[in-house]
C-alpha cells in the first residue's frame, strides 16, 4: 500500500483534510504530528489512522525505514504569530520543512505544503502569488517566508511541488489553537458567555473601528482546494488560498449574532502595544493564478459559512 502522509494531521485544516480523505474513502493516511494536550482531541475524532510523533517521523527517514508513500502534505508547523524565538521558528517551520521536500524529491513524490499569507507583510507590496520581493511583520512569517524562497530556488523539485498560502481560515477543529483560533470561535465563545463580541479599536484613521478587513475563508474551501491539487499532479508552484474578497470584522461579528437569532452587540477593545505596529488593516488574496490554474469552485460567503460552523459544530460542542 501507498501511503498518504499528512503532517500537522491531528491540527486545525491537518485535522479536517484527514476527515475529508477518509470520507472519500482513502484508507492510507500516516498522520504526523506532536500530541499536546489541547490537541489531543482532534487525534481520537480521527478514528483508525497510523500515526508517529513528528520527532520519530524525522528519525524514520533519516533511517530509511518509512513505508511507502505516494504523497507528502506538509501542514505542520507552529502557526503561532506572537512567537519571537527565531530558532524554534527555524526549527519547526523551516529546517523540517525542508527534510520533508528532500524526501519527497528523493524519492519522486508529489509535495504539498502549507505557506501563509504572513509572507506579505502589511499589504504594501501587494498580495500577489506571484510577486517574491516580501516583508513579513512577524517572525512567523519570516520562517515561511524563507521556505518559499528556498524552494523556488531549488534546481531539482519533486515531480509535483505546490505551496499554499493559507488566508485568514476558521471553521472547526480549531478550538485548541488558543489566542490563534478564529475570531469567530472567540466571538461564539464571547457570546454564550458575555453576549457581546470585542473587536479590536482601529488606529489608522482611514479605516473606522470594526472596518478593518481580512480575506476570511473557510476550512472547508481550503481543503477542497487541497483536494484539487491532489488530483492535479501536473500543476506546480505557490498560489493563493483565500476567497479574493476582503471582509470587515463587523461583518464577521454581525454574521455570528445572526447565526445564533441574536442582536448584535459589539465593543470595541484597546489592542496589545506589542500588536500595533504588526497588524494588517487590510488582507486580499489575488486568486487570478488559482483560477487559471482551473480551479472553479465558487469560495462560500462568511455569512454560510460562520452559520454553517456555529450551528452544524460550534453549538453542538458547546
Amino acid at each position: 500500500m501507498n501511503y498518504i502522509v499528512v503532517t500537522g494531521g491531528a491540527g486545525f485544516i491537518g485535522a479536517n483534510l484527514v476527515l475529508k480523505l477518509k470520507e472519500i474513502g482513502r484508507t492510507d493516511i500516516i498522520v504526523i504530528d506532536h500530541i499536546s494536550p489541547r490537541n489531543k482531541k482532534n487525534l481520537r475524532f480521527l478514528g483508525n489512522v497510523i500515526y508517529f510523533d513528528k520527532d520519530e517521523f524525522k528519525a524514520l527517514i533519516k533511517k530509511n525505514k518509512l513505508p511507502k508513500i505516494s504523497q507528502v502534505i506538509h501542514l505542520g508547523a507552529r502557526t503561532d504569530t506572537t512567537e519571537t524565538d527565531k530558532n524554534f521558528l527555524k526549527e519547526n517551520n523551516t529546517e523540517y520543512s525542508k527534510i520533508l521536500y528532500k524526501y519527497s524529491l528523493k524519492n519522486k513524490i508529489p509535495f504539498i505544503y502549507a505557506s501563509s499569507a504572513a509572507t506579505y507583510g502589511d499589504g504594501k507590496l501587494g498580495y500577489d502569488d506571484s510577486t517574491r520581493k516580501l516583508m513579513p511583520l512577524n517572525d512567523y512569517g519570516k520562517s515561511k517566508y524563507v521556505f518559499d524562497e528556498w524552494v523556488l530556488n531549488n534546481k531539482r523539485n519533486p515531480p509535483q511541488w505546490v505551496g499554499l498560502k493559507f488566508f485568514n481560515v476558521f471553521g472547526p477543529y480549531e478550538y485548541h489553537k488558543g489566542q490563534m483560533a478564529s475570531v469567530v470561535y472567540h466571538g461564539f465563545n464571547q457570546i454564550k458567555e458575555y453576549g457581546k463580541i470585542n473587536l479590536f479599536k482601529s488606529y489608522k484613521k482611514e479605516f473606522r473601528n470594526g472596518e478593518q478587513k481580512r480575506d476570511f475563508i473557510y476550512v472547508k474551501d481550503v481543503i477542497d482546494v487541497i483536494l484539487f491539487f491532489l488530483d492535479h499532479p501536473n500543476l506546480s508552484g505557490i498560489y493563493n488560498v483565500g476567497t479574493g474578497q476582503a471582509r470587515t470584522f463587523y461583518d464577521l461579528a454581525t454574521s455570528l449574532f445572526s447565526a445564533l437569532n441574536k442582536t448584535p452587540v459589539i465593543k470595541f477593545i484597546d489592542m496589545p502595544e506589542e500588536l500595533k505596529e504588526k497588524y494588517q488593516y487590510f488582507t486580499e488574496a489575488k486568486i487570478a493564478k488559482l483560477r487559471s490554474a482551473g480551479y472553479k469552485q465558487k469560495f462560500y460567503p462568511i455569512e454560510y459559512a460562520v452559520a454553517d460552523y456555529v450551528k452544524n459544530f460550534l453549538l453542538k460542542a458547546f
